[in-house]
């Protein structure tokens, strides 16, 4: 499928990348009100495990209750406010107790004992049950929404729903997590992730295995925008050396198996399904200049338990093209909060960046004159 056309179409003007007044409304209306990525089920793997998920103040407790059902709730206790966990994971046994004053909750959020609280007159245990955060799983991802109505991910989400089963995601493990911290706006990320425009002079090797003018898109419009690329070896995978870490995922055609398909999810997350294995990028908006990426490289526990098993090939191709990457970001976005810079037009390999900022746009209901600007 041809890109679409962005002829006409500009990025996005600096004050999106420079406005505090902006970088807050983001939070309103994009972050506290989205279905965000916050892991995989592999990381509960038996009741009572638990992992948090933070966002600016918010913690959220997300666990495996004792009958297999992952929850989530607000890190934090219905009597004082106290926070319920301060280590990133863990596994709690049948309970969980406030450390501040022994306030004891189930793993499925009532609250079962409570100290001293029998002589007040007038409080009933079941008033005070843990908050609970939205949750929903897809392929074995974890998404969370913080608003108190939120739109049910299969609507907000749509394009998402009955895709890749084949690549069994539910059943995989990640081998190797890598954190980054980058100094550069989230938007900015999502450009980058988007458009081959600069692989051949900034990323020699993938532009190797995938020539930039390999790509396709599936996805043109809305909250999840990409598509595949096609490598030059059909039998061949995205490493250092080219060749596969693993067998292909069982159920895909020799088509799929010869592609790479890049998705991003709007506003937390980029998803590679290869041929062999999974790479997901978690990007989280820490400030206006600032964003962390979490990696995750997941295979499935058939090929990790096979004889020779080596994921370092894969870790080290995109260990190398994410440091690329994250300096691209850094330059453009020291560029782009210039009092000089003006934004500039979209090629026609940059289609789904102009998509991007439509959605973007959407989702934050801009002013007339914000609209006028960018227009």
């Amino acid at each position: 499928m041809k890109a679409r056309t962005s002829f006409g179409q500009h990025t996005l003007p600096r004050e999106y990348f420079t406005s505090e007044e902006i970088f807050r409304a983001e939070r309103e209306r994009i972050f506290h009100r989205s279905w965000l990525l916050a892991g995989h089920v592999s990381q509960l793997e038996r009741p009572g495990s638990y992992f948090l998920f933070e966002l600016d103040r918010e913690s959220v407790i997300v666990l495996r209750d004792g009958t297999g059902t992952v929850r989530a709730f607000h890190n934090h206790c219905r009597h004082r406010g106290s926070r319920l966990c301060r280590a990133s994971s863990g596994t709690f046994g049948s309970t969980i107790q406030c450390p501040y004053h022994a306030w004891t909750y189930g793993l499925d959020g009532a609250l079962r004992a409570v100290p001293t609280m029998n002589d007040v007159a007038g409080f009933d245990a079941a008033d005070y049950p843990l908050h609970r955060v939205a949750l929903d799983v897809w392929q074995g991802f974890v998404f969370v929404n913080l608003a108190r109505q939120p739109q049910p991910f299969a609507e907000a989400l749509p394009a998402l729903v009955g895709r890749f089963a084949r690549r069994r995601a539910d059943e995989l493990r990640s081998v190797h997590t890598k954190v980054y911290d980058v100094e550069a706006n989230w938007k900015l990320l999502f450009h980058n992730f988007s458009e081959c425009y600069h692989c051949p002079t900034v990323h020699p090797l993938l532009n190797k295995l995938t020539p930039f003018r390999n790509s396709e898109n599936d996805l043109e419009e809305g909250p999840v925008l990409g598509g595949p690329m096609s490598m030059v070896n059909p039998e061949g995978s995205m490493t250092i050396g080219g060749a596969r870490c693993a067998l292909p995922f069982a159920g895909l055609t020799a088509e799929e198996r010869a592609r790479v398909y890049y998705y991003t999810v709007f506003p937390s997350a980029f998803v590679s399904f290869h041929p062999d294995y999974v790479l997901v990028h978690r990007a989280q908006s820490l400030a206006i200049d600032r964003t962390r990426v979490v990696c995750d490289w997941y295979f499935h526990p058939d090929s990790i338990a096979a004889p020779g098993f080596d994921p370092e090939p894969a870790i080290a191709f995109w260990d190398l093209t994410n440091r690329q990457d994250w300096e691209l970001c850094e330059a453009a976005h020291r560029g782009v909060t210039s009092l000089a810079w003006e934004p500039g037009p979209y090629s026609e390999l940059e289609s789904q960046l102009a998509a991007f900022d439509r959605h973007y746009l959407r989702v934050m209901n801009p002013e007339p004159a914000a609209v006028r600007a960018h227009a």
